[in-house]
């Protein structure tokens, strides 16, 4: 049912922590653009749940993105598109806006900020974890200090949510 484009080197986005939002010290955030193709006579969300789920990455929801800056300091968190577009800005306030569409998907490090700023009324997003950190939500300064001590802390997945064990997440988010 799932159906994956080539295998493609995914861009990747750092950014610094900006006082609010730490980000990730050393992994950068990935997006896979067009990275799945919908099929017009499938549930779209079905596919993502499938693909991130073949891969390990589970616990998935379905809903948009908050339209307020907010990260994860102890999971990472894996958004992929199933209907629509937005414009989300990723990073925290000093990053940067990508607009995503159906068949992209992010790859957040615990820690990466994100925030929507404008989709279309049919944005459908599908989320999912790798099977160990704990799901929490830090949008105010006072998380911040503990956020740095927790981020470092959560391990790399053994499969990237798209590719599976021999993706390119293995490589960007090496131990080094």
């Amino acid at each position: 049912m799932a159906q994956l484009t080539d295998k493609q080197e995914p861009l990747t986005f750092r950014f610094a922590d900006d006082g609010l939002v730490p980000n990730h010290p050393r992994w950068p955030m990935l997006v896979y653009p067009g990275a799945v193709i919908l099929p017009d006579d499938v549930d779209p969300a079905a596919v993502f749940e499938d693909i991130f789920g073949s891969n390990g990455w589970g616990d998935s929801w379905r809903n948009g993105i908050y339209g307020f800056v907010h990260y994860h300091s102890r999971i990472h968190e894996v958004l992929g598109i199933a209907r629509g577009a937005a414009e989300i800005r990723f990073g925290g306030d000093k990053g940067k806006v990508l607009e995503v569409k159906a068949g992209d998907v992010a790859v957040l490090p615990a820690g990466t900020g994100h925030q929507r700023l404008s989709a279309s009324a049919d944005l459908l997003v599908v989320g999912a974890y790798p099977p160990f950190g704990t799901y929490d939500l830090c949008r105010s300064a006072e998380q911040h200090a503990e956020a740095l001590r927790t981020i470092p802390q959560v391990p790399r997945p053994d499969k990237d949510p798209v590719h599976g064990g021999d993706g390119p997440l293995l490589k960007a988010w090496s131990e080094g």
